[in-house]
């Protein structure tokens, strides 16, 4: 008698991690890829609004995990499981979302379209030379062809883009603090800092300073005299630093400018200074000065490398 084989069940797509730090989701990737099999999905084009910007990933193992968002959350799991069926064709594709799509169930509350190309990952070489350098503190670059079905390491481009038919995605360093004060205000912003993803370096005084202050670093002073503030002032002035902000009033900064001036600083480094410190006007406490000062560092990050 003929025995009928029971057909083996997809994989079922399942969330495995909230994270949307990129290099959390290459590492997983690479870990997906040597396990069996892995697929990149990459948000290439918006359409209107999108809750994403270009360049966002998500990674997809074969199994059904995965992780990252092109989205707000609302397309992730169709997303993945495109992605299963590309890993078992063995063949690329750029699907469409929302607005022009051809899966009239799948809308936006925006209105608008995204479209994602899913790449099935043939080796991680890329991929780690990108941690490699975000590793070191510096940018990297990922070249995607969709006609060549390739991804390679490329030079950083200033910002993720289309060029001549392929996809440029640009990776930088995550946010680091450089904090110096030992106030209750530095506390809860080293808190709130790390409760967000960023490095946090402590410093109260000058030395290293230049070793840890790089374009991708925030330098933030919480001291309640300015004579405190003077040496690790000098080295951030002096560094590369895309956020310089500093505690106190007006009538402080002032004193603080004279003091500048008089050690020969000339007005551009000076205007580096954000001071009074924050993104909102004076608070009493603690907590909303953390919130001010971390909400401006961020504010700043884009404005520095949109």
């Amino acid at each position: 008698m003929d025995q009928k084989l029971t057909p083996i069940a997809a994989p079922i797509p399942v969330r495995a991690s909230s994270t949307d730090d990129p290099a959390e989701l290459l590492r997983f990737a690479i870990d997906a890829h040597r396990l069996g099999a892995a697929a990149l999905a990459t948000l290439v084009e918006i359409r209107g609004g999108a809750a994403r910007s270009l360049g966002a990933h998500m990674a997809v193992a074969a199994d059904g995990r995965f992780c990252g968002y092109v989205s707000g959350g609302c397309v992730e799991a169709a997303v993945a499981t495109e992605a299963l069926l590309v890993m078992k064709e063995g063949r690329d594709r750029t699907i469409k979302l929302g607005e022009g799509s051809p899966f009239f169930d799948i809308v936006f509350p925006c209105g608008g379209g995204i479209s994602i190309a899913i790449h099935v990952l043939k080796d991680v070489g890329a991929l780690q030379h990108v941690l490699d350098r975000l590793r070191q503190r510096q940018s990297a670059g990922l070249g995607y062809s969709p006609e060549r079905q390739t991804l390679i390491s490329v030079d950083p481009p200033l910002r993720t883009c289309w060029t001549e038919g392929d996809f440029l995605t640009v990776y930088r360093p995550r946010t680091r603090v450089v904090l110096s004060g030992q106030t209750l205000e530095a506390q809860a912003v080293a808190r709130l800092a790390e409760a967000s993803g960023y490095d946090v370096i402590i410093r109260g005084r000058s030395e290293g300073a230049a070793d840890t202050i790089d374009p991708f670093t925030a330098v933030v002073l919480l001291h309640h005299d300015i004579d405190a503030e003077a040496d690790i002032l000098d080295a951030a002035l002096h560094s590369p630093a895309f956020y310089i902000g500093a505690l106190g009033s007006t009538r402080t900064h002032r004193r603080r400018v004279e003091r500048l001036t008089a050690m020969a600083f000339g007005q551009d480094d000076i205007r580096r200074i954000k001071a009074p410190i924050g993104m909102f006007g004076p608070t009493r406490d603690a907590t909303s000065l953390s919130l001010s000062v971390l909400a401006d560092i961020a504010a700043a990050r884009v404005v520095a490398y949109a």
